[in-house]
Formats: C-alpha cells, structure tokens, sequence
C-alpha cells in the first residue's frame, strides 16, 4: 500500500508492533515518536514500559512519515518534549496517538538555564605527526585556499553589470591555458548606496567586501565601483587596509564615471584580468594541514530527519576536524533559538557565552521591532517534513556542530581567528548566512537538506549532505552525500567518517555536486538590516 506520492504505508492494523520498529523515540524523555514510514490510523504501536505513557498507543489519524506522533496524553499548555528538551506546548488536550504538528503545538516563551561552561571537555587532539593534510594554496597570510580564483568585486549595484560582464568573458576555452586557476568569478549585489556612511549597513557590506576581497580562496581581485557612491572604493581600501595586505599587488579599482562608460570600463577590467591571471596561476597546490581548514555549517530545506542523521553526522565529522587542528563555524543565530543553552553550556569561558546571548537577545530585539516573530522561521517546506516550531528546528540544527567547546563568537563577516568550535551571527537565510561566514573566512562549506537545495557558493566550495534517502535520490544531481541510510542500518560513526573524507577531497580540488553545475555566484548576497535612506 502507498500513499499519493508513493510513499509505503504499513498496515498493522490487525496487531500491535513495537514502536521500534516504526518509529524513533530520541531520548526515555521524549513525549513523541517520529514516524519512519507512513503510519496507517488504526495502528497499535507497542512501546516499552520506559518512562510515563501507556504500553500501547493506537494511531488515531494518518502520520506521515517524519513527522511525530503523541506517546502519552498532554494536557493544554503542557511542555512537548523531543530530543528530551522542550520543542513547544500543547495549545489543546493531546491523547497518546494523535499527530503532534502546527494544529496543536504552540510555541511560546520558558526560561532556560544558561549556564556557561559547565559542559565543556577537553579536545583529543591527533599528535601532530599524525594528522592528516590536504592539498591547498598557501597564501602570504599564512592561510589556505581551497580554490584559486580571480575575483570581480562590484562596490555598488550601478557595477554589478560590468563586474558580470568582466567575469562572463573569461570562459573555460579562455582559461584552459591556467590550468591552476578556478575561474573567474563576479561578487555582485544590490546595494552600496543611499547608505548612512558609518552606519550598520555601510559597515556590514565593506567588512563582507573586503573579506571577500582578502579571502584566501582568492588569488587576486579587481573591484569595480560607478564614482559617486556612498561606498566609495577609496574607503573600503582605506577602511580596511587593503592595500597593507601581504600581497605583492595593491588592490586594483575600475571607475565606471572615471573610464568613460560601461564599455570602456569591462574592456579595462578584462585587461586586468588578462594580466592577474599568470600570477594567479603561479600558485600551485601543495600539502597543508587541516588547521588550514575553516569549514562553515549551514543548513537549508530542513526537514524532521536533519536533526538525526544529516546533522549529527555532520557534528561528528566536525569533531574530526577540530581534534586535527582545524575550524568550525556555525550561523544562523535564529535556528539556534530555543537550543542557545546547549551552546552556552559549551562555551569556553563566562565572555564567549555571554557574547552569544546577547546575540540572542539582539534577535529577539530586532524580530520584536520589525513586528515579526522568531517562530516565523520553520517554512512551508520544513513544517511539510515534519518540523513545527523554531524550537525543534533549532534542536536538531545545533547537532551540526559537535560537541567540542564554544572557543569563539563573531558578528557578521567578522574575521574568524578562533580555533576549533566558534560561533557567527547571521539570518536563518541560506545565501546571507553563507556570504558572512565566507567573508570571515571559511574555505568549505558543509550544507545539509532534508526537503532538498540547489544552494553553491563561489568561491567557498559547497557540499550538500541529505538525511534521507527519498530526496536523495530525487536530487541526485545536487547532493553529495546520502545521510538517510543511517535510517537504513549505516552507522553514524562510519556516515561520519566518510563525510570527513569527502569534505578532504573537496577541499583537495574535487568539485562538489554544485560546482559541477557551476552554481554560486548569485548566492553572494551581504546582509541588509534596512537602513536605506
């Protein structure tokens, strides 16, 4: 039997089955179970006698599967648990074997205990002599690149087009000869002006520029700017110190006003490039460490299914990382909310955790000004696979990150000098979190879907781990790694292992799903708090 979209449905109605066997209870303390198939109404799910709830549960409508079905009876208001914390309140009576979704969970405000430290422990790092390396590109700064790109920086949206255009003439035929050049990339966006000079959005978008700009996935750029901006291409050099970089080059600007046109400005910028490229493809791969590594966690499309298999293989394989040197950095400070506990918990000392909170206590700030609601964040997509409330998405979200201690937190596009676990304030949205975290230079990013993504970011190669094998093999074309067959019998700790050897050879040159589809130049976009005048 199978629903509409062929899903399978098991038909138990003629006796009980353990609850094992249908469905997954993540801790003795959860009040709900996640449906690993379909399961028909009528159902008699057997469960041990393991905490409260009765030791039968009938299934009283249709659960799709991932999403949660009721093991006890709830009163109204009563805290939900998954995970064993609590992901909403029940917002009417539950009996044990209803469907638990957005018709009867609330979410609302609890207190939580924000103790900072208290479980942090102590990093296994691999001996030196043992730890593994990866070919990169050793810049003059002393950081690794990944990839080796040229890149075209536009100041302004009036230079967006050039910059497109400089960057569209360099085809593959082109740069055949430069065999160790990535490409030629346009960084474009739609602001720059009717900007207060100084304020929030103008320091935001110079900070991602100029990161950007020394980015050590970056061999080389050119910025193109219109003339009479309010960013100004002198004062994001000047700012930020660009021409101080420990480069052999300063940093080329192209003024459209100044040059005579579009026309005559893509001609100059093509010129440029024409001469950057040898230079840039004198830099050759050679072994490095993984402390060169900075990968950024993210996560889009999320479904019921990210926060027990894709992200936890995810946070296991970052603990890989971290025990041989290298750096994590996890975003998107609204789908943290409701686990921020966990991560403060996890911070290195009382400064670290307290910066984290107030981060929160920004958002919560912000949300409350513009008159929307941190419970806004689950989407269509995400509620369709089974999540319901921020505090469930944000549970499994933060399982990306391991379990090493909270070294670091960092504003957006901030530059990221902490070691091991560290922590960026950024939006839920994919493509402005990405953009901060690579402009704070990270050099990978590992992206996990459960609905499915077409995300890619230039030039931090992206890899898309899937946490269940129906969209997997949907998208096929887009994912990298099928993280559902932990729900097939795959050990999470061999799921792990292979996603650190894959984050290895991406980061060794070998394209990821993405980037064989030449995705990640429209995925550049610096964050905009709205402050356009």
């Amino acid at each position: 039997m199978h629903t509409d979209d062929n899903r399978p449905i098991l038909d138990l109605s003629r006796g009980a089955v353990p609850l094992e066997q249908v469905a997954l209870r993540l801790s003795p303390l959860d009040d709900v179970a996640i449906a690993k198939i379909d399961l028909q109404e009528g159902t008699i799910l057997a469960q041990s006698a393991v905490g409260a709830g009765p030791v039968q549960v009938p299934v009283r409508q249709l659960i799709p599967s991932g999403h949660k079905i009721a093991l006890q009876e709830l009163a109204a208001g009563e805290s939900v648990r998954r995970y064993g914390q609590t992901i909403g309140f029940a917002s009417r009576p539950i009996l044990a074997g209803e469907h638990i979704h957005t018709h009867n969970l609330d979410f609302k405000g609890f207190a939580r205990d924000y103790a900072f430290g208290v479980d942090v422990r102590p990093v296994s790092y691999v001996p030196e002599s043992q730890r593994r390396t990866f070919p990169g590109y050793l810049r003059a700064d002393g950081r690794v690149g990944t990839r080796n790109y040229i890149a075209i920086i536009s100041t302004v949206n009036c230079s967006a087009h050039a910059a497109r255009e400089i960057a569209r003439h360099f085809t593959a035929e082109r740069l055949a000869p430069y065999s160790n050049v990535d490409g030629v990339i346009a960084l474009t966006h739609s602001s720059g002006c009717s900007l207060k000079i100084g304020g929030q959005d103008y320091v935001l978008l110079q900070r991602t520029l100029a990161g950007m700009a020394r980015h050590p996935n970056v061999g080389a750029y050119v910025l193109v700017g219109l003339g009479c901006e309010g960013n100004q291409i002198s004062y994001l050099i000047e700012n930020y110190r660009l021409d101080q970089d420990p480069v052999s080059r300063p940093p080329l600007g192209l003024v459209i006003q100044d040059l005579g046109g579009v026309r005559k400005t893509v001609q100059a910028g093509i010129a440029a490039v024409k001469e950057l490229l040898p230079v840039v493809n004198a830099e050759q791969r050679a072994p490095q460490p993984l402390s060169g590594l900075m990968v950024a966690l993210q996560c889009g499309g999320s479904d019921s299914w990210s926060g027990v298999t894709a992200n936890p293989s995810v946070g296991l394989a970052a603990d890989r990382l971290v025990e041989q040197g290298g750096t994590i950095v996890l975003a998107e400070t609204p789908e943290i909310y409701g686990a921020e506990p966990i991560l403060t918990r996890r911070a290195i000392n009382a400064e670290v955790g307290r910066k984290l909170m107030g981060q929160v206590r920004w958002w919560e700030e912000y949300t409350q000004r513009l008159g929307i609601d941190l419970d806004n964040n689950p989407t269509p997509g995400n509620k369709a696979g089974g999540l319901t409330t921020i505090y469930e998405k944000s549970l499994g979200a933060v399982a990306k990150a391991g379990s090493t201690p909270l070294n670091g937190v960092y504003e957006y596009a901030e530059p990221v000098v902490a070691r091991g676990f560290t922590f960026m304030n950024a939006p839920g949205n994919d493509w402005i979190s990405v953009t901060g975290q690579v402009a704070g230079g990270c050099n990978l990013v590992v992206f996990t879907t459960g609905r499915g993504s077409a995300f890619g970011f230039k030039p931090a190669p992206t890899l898309k781990v899937c946490s269940n094998s129906t969209t997997f093999e949907r998208m096929a074309d887009d994912m990298d790694l099928n993280a559902g067959r932990v729900l097939e019998g795959t050990d999470i700790n061999d799921m792990a292992a292979e996603l650190f050897e894959l984050i290895l050879a991406v980061a060794s040159g070998q394209p990821s799903k993405s980037e064989a589809q030449g995705i990640g130049e429209a995925e550049f976009c610096p964050w905009n708090l709205g402050g356009v005048l």
